[in-house]
């Protein structure tokens, strides 16, 4: 673009549909203009396009032109010459904020826009991720101060706004790292699968709500959890070794879990497990699943009963974060590209370790300390923090012959 040019700013409004774009640019070949930039979205099948240019003469003619054009397929045009089109931007997005709600109301999306213009963070653009089972919206912004702290103050707000108004907001930074994730982490019990699978067990002795009770405080981080671990499997002392595979056919996944781990290993990540629970019981999920790793304890069996001991070290909160570590050095995965996902106490040291860290309907304790909180009942909520978005699930679902939408309770 020399000096002597000119920039003209075309935006193209009405209903999508197929040539709009040809019959544009057309026009715009005959006047033998650049192209700066083009920018074009379509939402409910409205087209809105942007068209950047820069001419070396009569933009006028150009305008009339374009203006022609556009009536001849029934489009709206406005146009912008000179100053008022300059080519000047901002730079590139600094980060994503991702907003999730069932429903997501105008006011809480309100809320979000006022406090990123309250930050000095502008809105770059804004895409549907989601529109099931919860409605997601990804929203590109770049912040004026970009220092140490920018990261912090803008997930603080954010936490403040999503606790305040009732939906969930991820904040990440954009760049390679965010789309190099390689390797996610899960918790087991209230997280892959609903419910505790010690209570279930439990349950079979006649003791079910005396080690929920001890369940819930350790959750909580009330309790040390090797301690806790130890008083609640010492009442299964007795019971027959079969209890295990009752247990695993019984066990529910979490809505949403198969679609999560199907879509992230498409995409080639690494997936396990890291559990306080059993390895006899997390077997199973790591089969029906066909899960890359595990980790678990290990329920101690003499005679075909189970003693109420465990064998060998207890998976509590500082072994649940070495051994993501483990894992991560096997597949060779940086920290920084790994996810872990929990919703208890004992899972602070394995989130604040991985790159992201997700408090999946998690305690106050691991909320506080976590990347982004999820409170929706839905483990594919997971997959719209990392960028994916329902449509490229349902595709690909769609193509292995395996989509479908579960109705949704009122």
């Amino acid at each position: 673009m020399s000096a002597a040019d000119t920039t003209v700013l075309m935006t193209v409004t009405g209903p999508d549909r197929p040539g709009v774009s040809s019959v544009l640019f057309a026009a715009l070949t005959r006047h033998g203009v650049d192209l700066l930039d083009v920018d074009q979205v379509v939402i409910r099948g409205q087209l809105v396009l942007g068209v950047s240019v820069s001419t070396p003469h009569d933009p006028e003619g150009l305008q009339e032109a374009v203006e022609q054009a556009m009536a001849s397929v029934g489009m709206r045009i406005d146009v912008v010459i000179g100053e008022r089109a300059s080519t000047a931007t901002g730079p590139d997005s600094t980060h994503v904020v991702v907003v999730l709600g069932s429903p997501l109301s105008a006011r809480a999306f309100t809320s979000v826009a006022r406090t990123l213009a309250v930050l000095d963070v502008n809105i770059d653009a804004i895409r549907r991720v989601a529109d099931y089972p919860v409605t997601g919206l990804e929203l590109m912004v770049s912040a004026e101060d970009t220092g140490e702290d920018t990261d912090a103050r803008l997930l603080s707000a954010m936490t403040e706004v999503s606790a305040r108004v009732g939906v969930d907001i991820a904040v990440e930074r954009t760049g390679l790292a965010r789309r190099a994730k390689r390797l996610v982490v899960f918790d087991v019990d209230s997280t892959l699968i609903q419910g505790e699978v010690i209570e279930m067990l439990a349950a079979h002795a006649g003791r079910e709500a005396e080690v929920r009770a001890v369940t819930e405080a350790a959750m909580r981080g009330e309790l040390d959890f090797a301690e806790s671990l130890h008083r609640r499997v010492a009442v299964l002392a007795g019971l027959p070794v079969s209890v295990l595979d009752e247990v695993a056919g019984a066990l529910e996944l979490t809505p949403g879990a198969r679609t999560t781990v199907r879509t992230l290993k498409r995409l080639g990540y690494r997936c396990g497990v890291v559990s306080g629970g059993f390895a006899q019981v997390v077997a199973h999920l790591v089969d029906d699943l066909s899960l890359d790793f595990s980790m678990a304890n290990q329920l101690e069996v003499v005679d075909g009963r189970l003693t109420g001991r465990v064998v060998g070290p207890v998976v509590d909160r500082a072994e649940k974060a070495a051994a993501l570590r483990r894992f991560a050095a096997e597949f060779d995965v940086p920290l920084s590209q790994c996810v872990a996902v929990g919703d208890g106490a004992n899972d602070i040291d394995m989130l604040t370790t991985a790159g992201l860290g997700v408090a999946f309907n998690a305690k106050p304790a691991l909320r506080e300390v976590a990347d982004t909180s999820l409170s929706a009942p839905f483990l594919d909520a997971v997959l719209f923090v990392l960028g994916v978005t329902r449509s490229e699930i349902e595709a690909a679902d769609s193509e292995d012959g395996v989509l479908s939408r579960v109705p949704l309770q009122p």
